[in-house]
């Protein structure tokens, strides 16, 4: 199975303040440069049905909403944390094997519980909606597959609250209709190959001609993609270890505020992380600033990503929205900057691991703040 909890920053705000239940609900990360500064973190679906997406700008999502009724509210990492802490540990009661892979995300292997019953797991998907609906009030929507990457296709097929069962007999059938890009990895860009090469859905990609995706991708993504789009998979469900953390602290040449002067460090900061995810094979999900300011206080902000990167981009990118936020709380110059990613998970790479293929991809994209 994968779990995957609904619009799950929204959908926190929404248990905690009920009275927005049937409004836009906006979740940000505000820059704190203006009121409207920032990007959308999450937005529950009536949010999206005006056009609202995740990574959109703030000021955008404002005119999108302007004639509505809508709530706009800043991140609570802290919050989202409990709730998600809470419900993790109620699907792990249900798993032979739990795979953590986010906040709002898990694998969950239950062969032997259900006595390899496909209907015995809808039962048991049900009896754990039920569960986590009766103590928390939130919904999620599962995929049950014979293998992660079917099981992660399906858990978007029926989105909020809902349950898609693919047994290993109807998996081509499930996924050949479906468009290219559904399969992870696909980016704009291959989207854009892809089309050119006549392929448009699932099906035509695992129909196609395994020698041309090599010649067209390279080996590990052509064999991928061939894989991929034929429904196998055997990564393993793992439990994973998402408290390590990888660090990085410098002194600057001179005490400062001035935000330039510390990307530039920090942008070598980030460039030796990334070297050491890339060596030990880690996303991470948790980005954080580390400052030292003039009177050897120790302050440091966090950011969670929707979804695992590896990338210096994406440090930076959610670097700068945390300490442009430190400089507006903060008068003191900066004296020392550091930088620290957690919620790391691994990935193993092997040649039949088909989800490292997708580390490789040019077009894998990172996920919004």
């Amino acid at each position: 199975m994968l779990a995957d909890i609904d619009y799950f920053f929204a959908q926190c705000e929404e248990v905690r303040n009920p009275a927005f239940k049937g409004k836009p609900v906006v979740v940000g990360v505000y820059s704190g440069r203006t009121s409207s500064s920032g990007v959308v973190s999450t937005a529950n679906y009536v949010a999206r049905s005006f056009g609202v997406k995740s990574g959109m700008p703030l000021y955008l999502a404002l005119k999108k909403l302007e004639h509505q009724d809508a709530i706009f509210l800043p991140v609570d990492y802290d919050f989202y944390q409990q709730v998600s802490d809470r419900i993790m540990a109620l699907f792990r009661t249900y798993a032979d094997v739990f795979e953590q892979v986010g906040i709002d995300e898990a694998y969950l292997d239950v062969t032997k519980k259900v006595q390899e019953s496909f209907e015995a797991a809808a039962d048991l998907a049900l009896r754990m909606k039920h569960d986590v609906d009766s103590r928390e009030h939130i919904t999620f929507s599962v995929g049950i597959g014979p293998n992660k990457l079917v099981a992660k296709i399906a858990a978007d097929q029926q989105k909020p609250n809902g349950l898609t069962v693919v047994k290993p007999s109807e998996v081509q059938a499930f996924l050949n209709p479906l468009p290219v890009e559904r399969l992870l990895g696909v980016g704009q860009k291959t989207l854009r190959k892809m089309q050119l090469l006549g392929i448009k859905t699932i099906g035509d990609l695992a129909s196609f001609d395994v020698q041309k995706l090599v010649d067209a991708f390279g080996k590990a993504l052509g064999v991928y993609f061939h894989n991929a789009a034929n429904g196998l998979d055997d990564a393993p469900v793992s439990q994973v270890d998402s408290v390590e953390s990888i660090s990085r602290i410098s002194t600057l040449k001179e005490d400062t505020r001035d935000v330039p002067i510390m990307l530039e460090r920090i942008t070598k900061l980030a460039e030796e992380v990334q070297k050491e995810l890339s060596a030990r094979r880690m996303n991470f999900r948790q980005v954080s600033v580390m400052l030292v300011t003039t009177d050897l206080t120790a302050k440091s902000r966090s950011l969670t990503l929707e979804r695992p990167a590896r990338d210096a981009e994406s440090i930076l990118t959610s670097t700068r929205v945390l300490l442009e936020k430190f400089l507006q709380d903060s008068a003191l110059p900066v004296r020392r900057v550091g930088i620290k990613v957690s919620r790391l998970t691994r990935e193993e790479v092997s040649q039949k691991s088909l989800t490292s293929f997708m580390q490789e991809s040019p077009d894998t994209r990172n996920s919004k703040l």
